[in-house]
């Protein structure tokens, strides 16, 4: 069975990389919307390099992350290349619609990928919650097994996927919105620049809190199966931090 195996590969724990939702805060949002809003004006760094200035820090930040957790994380990566398409798409000024584009883009392939994994042997979302570092995979399978349940499992599984794939083509839309909602000033002006710093502290409560929900409520519908499916309770399964 795929899903005992698979957890045997990742039963050593990962390398931290120290970073944390403070750190997460700080670099990607805080900082950035702070000399986005407010160093924008022709009197101090300017449209332009207020924005080179700003994005410097998520990209700074991205690449500090993937270097401390010893390995390529894919969502990682394309945050980078967000956070570059944003300073791209700025600095030459084009139409604040392709920004719109952008920030609707990158949350939907990442809804198409949790959907498209879904055919393959390493399903993201399983990958996610049925983590190896968290979670005896195989003591959960054998107890499913146990009780004849390993389809209804991962038919539970299956649905929290497209629970997650729905937040992020929600996620999608909001993003959408809010920039064309926002992004109303020439672009290369101080005024554009702030409504990007604005767009930018407003997609955290506007976007990511709801999203974040979502995910949420998926992963406790598959651990709330897990007592009904297996006659023991999630605590069972977990591994042994100490």
């Amino acid at each position: 069975m795929t899903e005992g195996t698979d957890s045997t590969k990742h039963s050593q724990p990962a390398k931290k990389s120290g970073n944390g939702f403070l750190g997460n805060l700080a670099f990607n949002i805080i900082i950035p919307v702070v000399i986005m809003t407010r160093f924008s004006g022709e009197d101090s760094l300017g449209p332009a390099w207020s924005i080179v200035l700003a994005l410097c820090f998520p990209i700074g930040y991205g690449l500090w992350d993937l270097k401390g957790s010893g390995k390529v994380n894919p969502f990682s990566v394309l945050g980078i290349v967000s956070v570059m398409l944003t300073g791209g798409i700025s600095l030459l000024e084009l139409d604040p619609q392709y920004i719109a584009i952008k920030e609707a883009a990158i949350p939907g392939i990442i809804g198409l990928a949790v959907l498209g994994s879904q055919y393959t042997r390493f399903p993201l979302v399983r990958t996610l919650i049925l983590n190896g570092q968290m979670i005896r995979v195989d003591d959960l399978y054998a107890a499913l097994a146990a009780h004849g349940n390993t389809a209804a499992f991962s038919r539970r599984m299956a649905q929290s996927s497209y629970i997650v794939a729905a937040s992020f083509f929600m996620s999608s839309t909001l993003n959408y919105i809010l920039a064309r909602v926002i992004l109303v000033s020439p672009p290369g002006t101080p005024e554009y620049t702030a409504e990007l710093g604005r767009m930018t502290a407003l997609s955290y409560p506007v976007i990511a809190i709801p999203s974040m929900i979502v995910l949420m409520i998926a992963i406790w519908f598959v651990f709330s199966s897990i007592k009904r499916l297996t006659g023991k309770s999630l605590e069972t399964f977990l591994v042994d931090q100490g």
